[in-house]
């Protein structure tokens, strides 16, 4: 990474402009320090004292991460929505999850690992939000460490947006939101149930139309609870379609119908913020164009 130091930062010492003006984190400071790393003013190697004056040139060069040993690269076939330098945006399909788990034998980011090593690029994974095996639509990768860090911020500011599609059992009316506590339900190792010492958790809900029996929404997360949204829609009584674990039932689709529709983020490299939608998997749109 490189940035020319403006008017407004001469003074400033590196270990400063690094964490305060680039929001880097201090463990990555330590990092570039004691494994392979290097820092750079004009070309030449600096500490963190450095002060900086205005037209210096700061560049930092991450150390090489080691790829994981326990996940291996699997060829399939990858829908990606957008890349470049930093992040990689792909649409996931049902029944197939984010990361390898003892109950998979194939996971997405063991197709992003094989992508990656066909280009020679020697990366790990830093998958940025995940998605449920069954579970469709926008998995956001980030290709180092540093623009992991970035959005994992803006996770927890909630600048970044994501919002989801649903299909539920009954009629919703209107609008709404569910604000009731997750927990892990006991004798279960998977089931997330609503109880009185779980985690605070709130789901805003709005319903897009009504069918026979059943009914789209559109969901946002304003808290990143396991399960949560399946959690919330049993509990009020609404539960996805094919979600068995939950209430729902499989007589209309074979899997939790739910699909991560809408990602919306502040990309810290190219100043803007980015919106990106994916559409419907086609056994859910099927599903929306009955009568």
């Amino acid at each position: 990474m490189t940035w020319l130091v403006l008017k407004k930062e001469e003074g400033m010492g590196l270990r400063e402009f690094l964490l305060r003006e680039k929001n880097m984190s201090r463990s990555m400071l330590t990092d570039i320090k004691f494994k392979g790393g290097e820092l750079l003013v004009n070309g030449t190697h600096h500490n963190v004292r450095t002060i900086l004056s205005e037209g210096d040139v700061v560049e930092v060069v991450f150390p090489e991460e080691k790829v994981s040993e326990t996940m291996k690269p699997r060829q399939m076939p990858l829908r990606i929505c957008y890349e470049d330098d930093h992040f990689l945006l792909i649409n996931k399909q049902a029944n197939l999850p984010t990361i390898p788990s003892r109950h998979s034998t194939e996971s997405l980011a063991e197709g992003v690992l094989y992508y990656y090593e066909t280009r020679k690029w020697k990366r790990t994974i830093h998958a940025v939000n995940r998605l449920d095996r069954d579970t469709s639509g926008l998995v956001l990768f980030a290709k180092h460490r540093y623009a992991h860090d970035l959005l994992s911020q803006q996770q927890k500011s909630k600048e970044m947006k994501r919002s989801y599609l649903a299909l539920v059992h009954g009629e919703v009316e209107g609008q709404g939101k569910v604000e009731a506590p997750i927990g892990r339900k006991d004798g279960s190792i998977i089931e997330r149930t609503v109880r009185p010492d779980g985690q605070y958790a709130l789901t805003d809900y709005h319903t897009i139309k009504q069918y026979s029996g059943f009914s789209l929404l559109q969901l946002s997360l304003q808290t990143g609870r396991t399960h949560q949204i399946r959690v919330h829609m049993s509990h009020l009584g609404h539960p996805l379609l094919g979600d068995d674990l939950y209430g729902g039932t499989k007589e209309l689709i074979s899997r939790q119908a739910l699909h991560s529709a809408k990602l919306e983020f502040y990309h810290p490299f190219l100043q803007k913020k980015l919106r990106f939608e994916a559409e419907l998997e086609d056994d859910m749109r099927t599903l929306t164009e009955m009568k």
